[in-house]
């Protein structure tokens, strides 16, 4: 496991806050693995920004990835190798919140997500934008 316990920041404690009102999604860890899911597809490198003060918002490794614990580790070891970084406990840790982080932005930031049917919708997009690479191969 990456991490045993996660810890938001306050900053995105309150913009999971109001993506949960907005989606109807109650839990955090749900929120948090769109969020990360969202930064990976992302081509590059997120950049670091200070996190500011903690929240007391806490999720266990094993809530966060539910069944799929073990692949959403994978999904950062293998994003890490990708970016040239390495696979040491402080690499992942480091770029396993900073994805989370940009994730978390990157949701909350963008004024089409107004429902749960604006972010299945941005997975429907990013299906068909995958879908098409292949499919041009």
């Amino acid at each position: 496991m990456i991490v045993k316990q996660i810890r938001l920041s306050a900053a995105d404690k309150e913009k999971l806050s109001r993506l949960k009102g907005k989606t109807g999604i109650q839990n955090w860890n749900v929120l948090c693995r769109w969020a990360l899911c969202c930064s990976l597809q992302e081509k590059s490198v997120p950049f670091e920004l200070p996190q500011g003060e903690e929240s007391n918002v806490e999720i266990s490794w094993f809530t966060f990835g539910g069944e799929n614990y073990k692949l959403y580790e994978a999904l950062i070891k293998a994003r890490c190798l990708q970016d040239g970084l390495g696979t040491d406990e402080a690499t992942l840790v480091k770029y396993f919140y900073l994805h989370l982080s940009r994730g978390i932005s990157y949701l909350s930031s963008t004024n089409y997500i107004k429902s749960l049917e604006d972010l299945l919708g941005l997975a429907f997009k990013a299906e068909e934008k995958a879908n098409g690479s292949i499919s041009g191969l």
